[in-house]
C-alpha cells in the first residue's frame, strides 16, 4: 500500500483544545484508523483562525508535510470563528472552495468537518455557516460531516461544553465529534475497511 500524507487543519478544536486526554476528535479518529493503511498525519491547528486566514496560510504548511510518491489527502476542521467575527456566509463560502479547489488542482483528496454548536457562536449563524459550507463541499463531491445538527440538542455535548467553559467540549465531546466523523464515510474516504469494534 502506497504511503498516505493526511493533514488536518482549523482552528483550536481540531488540536483537542480542553480535552484531558490530550486526543482531541483528531486524535480519537486516527486511533480507530486501522494501523495498516500507512498514513502520517499531521495537525496544523491554529487557534482562533477564520475560513479565509485558513485558506491564506495552509498551501505552504501542508505542501511541506506532502509526499511526491504517494497519497495526499486533506481534512479541513471547520471551527465558529467565522460567525463569531461577523463574516459573510459568501465570503466563508468563497475561502472554503479555495481551498478545496486548490487542493484538487494538487491531486490532494479532501474531507471536511462542519463546525459544532457553541454557545458563544449565535447557533442560527452557525448553522447557516454549516449549510454553506456542506454546499460548497457537495457541488465538489467532498465528503462533509455536519456536526451542527446532530449536537444542537444533545445533553452529553451540551453538558459536556458547558462544564468546559463554553467555549470548546471536553473528553465526552471530543468523543462525539469523533464519532460522527467516523460514521460519515471516513473509511470510504480512505479506502479502508472499518475496524470491528
Amino acid at each position: 500500500m502506497r504511503e498516505t500524507r493526511l493533514s488536518f487543519i482549523g482552528d483550536e478544536l481540531v488540536a483537542g483544545h480542553g480535552d484531558g486526554r490530550a486526543l482531541g476528535w483528531t486524535g480519537r479518529v486516527m486511533a480507530r484508523t486501522p494501523r495498516d493503511a500507512d498514513i502520517l498525519w499531521t495537525s496544523l491547528a491554529v487557534p482562533g483562525e477564520t475560513t479565509a486566514q485558513m485558506s491564506d496560510r495552509w498551501g505552504p504548511e501542508v505542501a511541506r508535510r506532502s509526499t511526491h510518491t504517494g497519497i495526499n489527502r486533506l481534512v479541513v476542521g471547520l471551527g465558529v470563528a467565522d460567525v463569531l467575527a461577523g463574516i459573510s456566509y459568501a465570503r466563508s463560502r468563497l475561502a472554503l472552495a479555495n481551498i478545496l479547489d486548490t487542493a484538487a488542482s494538487d491531486h490532494r483528496e479532501c474531507f471536511v468537518v462542519g463546525p459544532p454548536p457553541l454557545p458563544e457562536a449565535d447557533p442560527d449563524a452557525t448553522a447557516q455557516l454549516s449549510q454553506a459550507a456542506e454546499e460548497v463541499c457537495l457541488r465538489r463531491n467532498v465528503p462533509y460531516v455536519d456536526t451542527f445538527e446532530p449536537l444542537r440538542n444533545h445533553e452529553q455535548w451540551t453538558a459536556d461544553v458547558a462544564a468546559a467553559g463554553g467555549t470548546h467540549p471536553g473528553q465526552a465531546g471530543y468523543g462525539l465529534l469523533a464519532w460522527l466523523v467516523l460514521h460519515r464515510g471516513w473509511y470510504e474516504w480512505l479506502g479502508v475497511e472499518r475496524p470491528e469494534s
